[in-house]
């Protein structure tokens, strides 16, 4: 082996482990905080969360936390076998052998690395769904709702991304050596679509959205919103209920196709006030341009991912390093492609803290733009209500949080709410 492929393999490895390592310790610090503070509830939440509440939000992180290490086990297992244990090179052998080299062939070894790896997680994905949700009762999906989920998803995924896969293919193979930058337009062009078509033609796949119908409710909302400056394309309730007993409220879509939804839990959970206070923060999003920073960041990272990726495709040290012999008379591309995105999260895991601590940042402005807006009591309220009904842990491992957490702990959020949340 020569010696760039050696030196590939040994950090390919070390990085492997040191994620595995990373991410059981933390779990299990997780887990023994959590078990550690089971029995009392945070004295500055006593009057508001039963000693049940908490007991049942404990319980569900350790679930989830546990389940998250046998997660990890497998898509470690999953990455060894793919990569220097030989599974992909076979894969990609076999696919030759039968179609011989070329698009068919290509696009091929993509749908069925997506394929295996989606009947490899299955078991996984029925078991969260139908013993943990089930068991803490947020589920409220049948076998055949979730099986017709896989298959519409299944379906939309092929429909969606083998023809965006095949046109980067042929970039790659026709665009010379600055195919990346095309493809990376490509790429660009096809995330700020879905922004706009998601909404319409894709989520309704899956959910039912109806136009809010609650007329005091539409009047507080319109007019927060025009008090905001901001202008959707209309107020929709979703049937999240039909799914999970979890409540979310979100905007989605790109421009003029931007439209508020909320999940029918959600308006069934919070009143008025506090709905309003929950819209606020998300709208808060939008005045402070956070969704606009997260979109310049994931096109500077792409770009940047493209960049590397039109590099090591032409390295042979990159396939045999990474127990895969490319070919010599047909294309390598999907390939690249494949053993890129297996490899890249090795080495972007371990920015996750930096990524996390600017997400808490935006949440905190968030906060801040709809204390200004409503009542900062009123949000407050809301998320200690989101926070019972989701079973989310009032007592997380402070290190297992600023690793991970998108959102500041509850600790943290709801003090900085009590202290400044006045009337708008």
């Amino acid at each position: 082996m020569e010696s760039p492929a050696l030196m590939l393999s040994l950090v390919f490895c070390a990085l492997l482990v040191a994620g595995l390592i990373t991410r059981t310790v933390l779990a299990s610090r997780q887990i023994r905080h959590v078990a550690r503070h089971r029995a009392t509830v945070p004295a500055a939440f006593a009057q508001t969360i039963t000693p049940e509440a908490h007991q049942k939000a404990a319980d569900y992180t350790i679930t989830k936390a546990r389940f998250g290490l046998l997660e990890t086990a497998l898509e470690a297992a999953m990455l060894l076998g793919w990569t220097l244990l030989g599974g992909l090179a076979w894969l990609n052998q076999a696919l030759l052998a039968a179609l011989g080299g070329g698009m068919v062939q290509q696009l091929t070894l993509l749908a069925a690395f997506a394929m295996i790896g989606g009947l490899v997680g299955l078991p996984l994905a029925w078991w969260s769904t139908f013993r943990i949700e089930e068991r803490f009762g947020f589920n409220k999906m049948t076998l055949s709702l979730w099986l017709g989920d896989l298959l519409k998803g299944a379906l939309v995924g092929a429909l969606v991304g083998l023809p965006i896969a095949a046109l980067v293919l042929w970039l790659m193979g026709a665009a010379g050596a600055s195919w990346w930058v095309w493809a990376w337009g490509v790429w660009m062009a096809f995330n700020l679509l879905a922004l706009v078509l998601y909404p319409t033609l894709i989520a309704p796949l899956f959910n039912k959205f109806e136009p809010l119908q609650d007329e005091t409710l539409k009047t507080r909302v319109n007019a927060l919103m025009q008090r905001c400056g901001f202008a959707a394309k209309g107020l929709f309730v979703m049937d999240g209920s039909k799914r999970s007993a979890h409540a979310n409220a979100y905007f989605t879509g790109f421009g003029a196709a931007k439209r508020v939804v909320f999940f029918d839990t959600l308006l069934q959970q919070l009143n008025p006030a506090e709905i309003d206070a929950v819209l606020a923060h998300e709208l808060g999003h939008y005045k402070r341009r956070h969704i606009l920073k997260r979109i310049v960041l994931m096109f500077a990272l792409s770009l940047l991912g493209f960049a590397l990726l039109g590099w090591v495709s032409g390295q042979t040290w990159f396939y045999t390093g990474l127990g895969v012999m490319p070919s010599l008379d047909a294309p390598n591309n999907a390939l690249a492609l494949l053993l890129f995105m297996m490899v890249v999260p090795l080495f972007t895991y371990f920015l996750s803290p930096l990524m996390a601590r600017m997400s808490r940042s935006h949440e905190f402005e968030a906060d801040a733009y709809a204390m200004a807006q409503t009542n900062g009591q009123d949000l407050a309220s809301a998320l200690l209500k989101l926070y019972k009904d989701n079973a989310s842990t009032l007592t997380p491992d402070p290190v297992f949080a600023r690793f991970y957490y998108s959102h500041p702990p509850a600790s943290e959020r709801i003090a900085r709410l009590r202290a400044t949340g006045t009337p708008a």
